[in-house]
């Protein structure tokens, strides 16, 4: 099997090019946020990104709470000019006092935001790991969601077609991993980090800790190594590191 820990996140996304399709999660908050990944993919400078993730987050450099670090999410990409094309829930901040960057970028039309409901984005992204052609879904009749989709009566009822997502890489958040990449993951961090491990050709995790083989119990393991690609673990000095 081959060595898929990485000795930085510098290394870990050296490959990653103009134009790419990148998942990560981001909800509000810190929790389950691959935040060295992002920063490291925001200092290699690449453009035109597609984000994928469940929102932009809150804008770059937000605390959430006093004493809290400042926040990294796919803000900080946006506000560096990477971005070309957001895919999220939602891309307004927290802070309605404090624009996001998807915000301002998206109404000085530098982005373009594809909106899809959580749960849709959710199961557009299964439907990409899984294989599928996509599924029809009655979220978002008679709004925005459905222009330019195809429409279909089922059993008297009316659908749409949502199309399955997927992405070159993925960046997910992890507790712990296996020297082989089996992910084990914390609390309410998981969220949206299994699904996306499935659904990009190169997934990259950042862990808090990496253990040998057989360490793990096979019972929590939520994401099979079979799933990730490249493993970096998060030094002292990372953000977003819960200890040990």
């Amino acid at each position: 099997m081959k060595n898929k820990i990485f000795a930085s996140f510098d290394d870990a996304v050296a490959d990653i090019s103009d134009g790419a399709t990148i998942m990560m999660h981001y909800f509000i908050g810190p929790a389950g946020v691959p935040q060295n990944l992002i920063l490291a993919l925001r200092n290699r400078g690449v453009k035109n990104l597609t984000i994928i993730a469940c929102c932009a987050g809150a804008a770059a450099g937000t605390r959430i709470k006093p004493g809290y670090k400042p926040t990294v999410s796919p803000n900080s990409l946006i506000e560096n000019g990477q971005v070309k094309k957001g895919i999220f829930s939602w891309a307004i901040s927290v802070n309605p006092e404090e624009p996001s960057a998807a915000e301002e970028a998206f109404r000085k039309g530098e982005i373009d935001l594809e909106p899809v409901p959580q749960g849709i984005l959710a199961e557009r992204i299964r439907a990409g790991a899984a294989g599928l052609g996509g599924f029809y879904s009655p979220v978002g009749i008679g709004t925005i969601i459905e222009e330019g989709k195809e429409r279909r009566v089922i059993n008297g009822k009316e659908y749409i077609l949502e199309l399955p997502l997927r992405a070159d890489y993925a960046f997910i958040r992890a507790y712990k991993a296996d020297s082989f990449g089996n992910l084990i993951y914390r609390g309410g961090s998981r969220s949206f980090n299994p699904l996306m491990a499935m659904a990009a050709t190169i997934s990259i995790a950042e862990v808090d800790e990496i253990v040998e083989p057989r360490e793990l119990d096979p019972e929590v393991i939520v994401t099979p190594h079979v799933f990730i690609d490249r493993i970096v673990e998060i030094l002292p000095e990372g953000i977003g590191r819960t200890g040990r």
